[in-house]
């Protein structure tokens, strides 16, 4: 065994010893008051798993499997009273893994790419010009695309490393770097979190918060999310790509060549196909359906099935094209044993014991400070997690009870702290998906990360406060406060 196999196997038993060992201490301890005898053995099994896709001893898939064997196995979770296996037939489980499906058939028609290349063909004489072009086409493609990742990886970022490149900005050195592609690429990454804060489907872990939301009784529809985040999020769109430039800002002033570039390719991809157009009316059903839902009554996984019958049935979509969509299906499997240990925790009694322990550390405190504390805590938490969904099934529950307990109201703290499941997907060059991906590309280095987004962070979070908060207050979303 070579010394590299050595160390990563090493790796991997100091990693699950750690996991058990987290496992075995919280489950010893005696339940409190209001906690089931299986609550804190449930726990310590969903802490050791959350543990283990942040250590990441394995893929998330498996570790997510062997937390739920652990649970079956030791009577934590039954089988046969269809415990263990709840989160397969949660709705928000299932809407999740559907529009990932959707989201294959932008990248497979060529429609998302047709997009950005418009969008660049109009805007794209500066660099600022085309990270506003960039920004605009994240948002086209956002309510439809719940992985953020595909989003920023599979549609931006080629675009962006192409226009790059044609400016001679490669990752190669410093100079070439910060020609152009280190501000575009970095924008994106910030931008993306916007657009996910934006609508339930634009990020994978957001139905998980409007699933445990409703699990308090509050009930956020599609509609009540967007129309909510619409104006802080617009606004931050405005400001984001402007405020890089400051921040961040190219050594290229202009790119006079883009433009041309994106027409050329618009030409060479020729009319848009059918497959492009089935897609694109596709996309507009979906929206009317998921804004419309309440009215029409229709609900939002319905429609998200209704959207994939439409793209099997005219040929968009294969059910190869689905079965080789593994992050679906990872998705699927990971999600489904998490929503169900999350839900398990809190039908033991064991998410409420915890939300009125954290409550009680900001006990006493006007509710405006009290949200506030809890919601920097959370926010800023983030430099400890790799995943937003990770952060959101192991921490949203538990702090949306302490807001509430504390006095917030409860509208306005759920959709608060769904939306701030979105906005640190920047913190770090592993707080995401898609800052991996952006990191990867090589034009940003670590030490510029750190510091250039812990200020965009400050001024993400100045824009949601304020306007984001003034906005909900005017939409009625400030009733229920306490004193």
């Amino acid at each position: 065994m070579s010394t590299q196999e050595t160390g990563a196997r090493r790796s991997l038993l100091w990693k699950l010893g750690l996991m058990v060992l987290v496992a075995v201490v919280i489950a010893v301890v005696p339940a409190p008051d209001g906690v089931e005898p299986r609550g804190m053995p449930m726990l310590g099994i969903f802490v050791a798993t959350i543990l283990g896709l942040i250590l990441q001893p394995l893929p998330t898939p498996s570790i997510s499997l062997i937390g739920l064997a652990a649970a079956m196995i030791t009577g934590t979770m039954s089988v046969e009273d269809g415990e263990a296996l709840s989160g397969f037939s949660s709705a928000t489980v299932l809407l999740i893994v559907a529009a990932f499906f959707i989201a294959d058939g932008f990248l497979l028609t060529g429609l998302g790419r047709r997009v950005a290349l418009h969008f660049v063909s109009r805007v794209g004489r500066s660099p600022l010009g085309i990270a506003y072009g960039m920004a605009a086409t994240d948002l086209v493609l956002a309510p439809a695309t719940p992985s953020n990742t595909a989003r920023a990886g599979g549609v931006i970022y080629p675009i962006i490393r192409s226009i790059a490149e044609v400016q001679g900005s490669t990752p190669e050195t410093d100079e070439s770097r910060r020609r152009l592609g280190s501000y575009l690429t970095f924008t994106a990454a910030h931008v993306n979190v916007i657009t996910s804060a934006m609508f339930v489907t634009a990020m994978a872990g957001n139905p998980v918060a409007q699933d445990a939301a409703a699990e308090m009784g509050i009930d956020i529809s599609w509609g009540d999310w967007a129309l909510a985040a619409i104006v802080p999020g617009l606004l931050s769109l405005l400001a984001v790509p402007w405020v890089m430039s400051r921040l961040y800002g190219p050594s290229v002033t202009e790119t006079r060549e883009a433009p041309q570039m994106a027409r050329d390719e618009l030409a060479s991809m020729g009319r848009m196909s059918r497959g492009e157009i089935v897609m694109a009316a596709t996309f507009v059903l979906l929206l009317l359906m998921w804004v419309l839902g309440e009215t029409l009554g229709i609900n939002a996984t319905a429609a998200a099935f209704v959207g994939i019958a439409v793209l099997l049935l005219t040929g968009v979509l294969t059910w190869q094209d689905m079965a080789r969509n593994a992050s679906a299906w990872n998705t699927l499997i990971f999600f489904a044993v998490l929503v169900g240990m999350a839900g398990h925790l809190n039908d033991l009694g064991v998410i409420g014991w915890i939300g009125d322990g954290v409550s009680s550390l900001v006990g006493g405190m006007p509710w405006l400070l009290a949200f506030a504390i809890l919601t920097l805590v959370y926010f800023y938490v983030h430099y400890l997690f790799a995943s937003n969904t990770a952060q959101i099934v192991a921490m949203y529950a538990v702090f949306l009870a302490a807001a509430v307990a504390a006095g917030a109201p409860p509208m306005f703290a759920a959709l608060v702290l769904g939306f701030i499941g979105n906005l640190f997907g920047a913190l770090s060059h592993y707080a995401s998906g898609p800052s991996a991906v952006i990191y990867g590309s090589g034009y940003v280095k670590v030490d510029e990360w750190f510091k250039v987004a812990l200020v965009m962070s400050v001024v993400i979070i100045a824009i949601w406060t304020t306007t984001g908060g003034a906005w909900m207050a005017l939409l009625g979303m400030w009733e229920g406060a306490g004193g």
